[in-house]
C-alpha cells in the first residue's frame, strides 16, 4: 500500500510538468554530469608538442584521469610547470635517485635504465640539474621521449605530484578524427 503512494506522488509530481519541462530537466542534469566528469573526473587535451614523438605525435587528443596522484614509473603524465602544459613518461617516483651521466646513461637506483621505447640518446642538460637527484616525498622525475630538445626534469628538476594534471589512459590520433 505504501509502494502504491509512493508511487502515485512520482506520477501527480511528473504530472505536474509538461514533456518540454520533464525534457529541460533530463537534459539540465545530463549536462550537470558531463560537467562533473570532464571537470573533475576526466580530462581532455591536444598534444602541446613532439616531445613525445613517436609514441604521441603533435596535436594527438589525450585523454587522461585527473584523480591519480600516484604515479609509476613508465605512466605518462600531463602535468603543469611554469605556467606550462607537458606531457612526459614518469622514470622515477619519491624515494629514488635518478642520475644520467656524461655517456648519456639513465641510472635509477643505481641500475642503468633499460628503454626499449625510446629512441634518441639521454643527454643531461648542463647547468640545470645537478645529479645524482634523490626524489622526495611527493615527487617525481619525468622525461619525454624525444630527449632532444625537450624541456623536461633535466631541465626544471623534480616534478611535484600537485603538479600533475592526471595520467593519460588514452591517446587518439589526429589524423583519425
Amino acid at each position: 500500500m505504501a509502494e502504491q503512494t509512493k508511487s502515485n506522488k512520482k506520477k501527480k509530481r511528473r504530472k505536474g510538468m509538461n514533456d518540454v519541462q520533464w525534457f529541460a530537466l533530463q537534459v539540465l542534469i545530463f549536462v550537470i554530469i558531463l560537467y562533473v566528469l570532464f571537470a573533475q573526473i576526466i580530462g581532455v587535451t591536444t598534444m602541446p608538442s613532439a616531445d613525445m614523438y613517436p609514441r604521441i605525435d603533435s596535436g594527438d587528443l589525450l585523454v587522461y584521469y585527473r584523480l591519480d596522484r600516484d604515479p609509476k614509473s613508465q605512466d605518462i603524465v600531463v602535468y603543469e610547470k611554469n605556467d606550462t602544459k607537458y606531457v612526459g613518461r614518469v622514470i622515477a617516483v619519491q624515494g629514488d635517485t635518478v642520475e644520467i651521466t656524461k655517456d648519456n646513461t639513465v641510472i635509477v637506483n643505481g641500475y642503468n635504465m633499460i628503454e626499449s621505447n625510446i629512441f634518441y640518446e639521454t643527454y643531461p642538460l648542463e647547468g640545470f640539474t645537478k645529479y645524482p637527484v634523490t626524489l622526495g616525498a611527493g615527487q617525481c622525475f619525468i622525461l619525454a621521449d624525444q630527449r632532444q630538445g625537450s624541456e623536461d626534469s633535466r631541465y626544471f628538476g623534480p616534478v611535484s605530484y600537485s603538479e600533475l594534471d592526471g595520467t593519460v589512459i588514452t591517446v587518439m590520433r589526429r589524423s583519425n578524427l
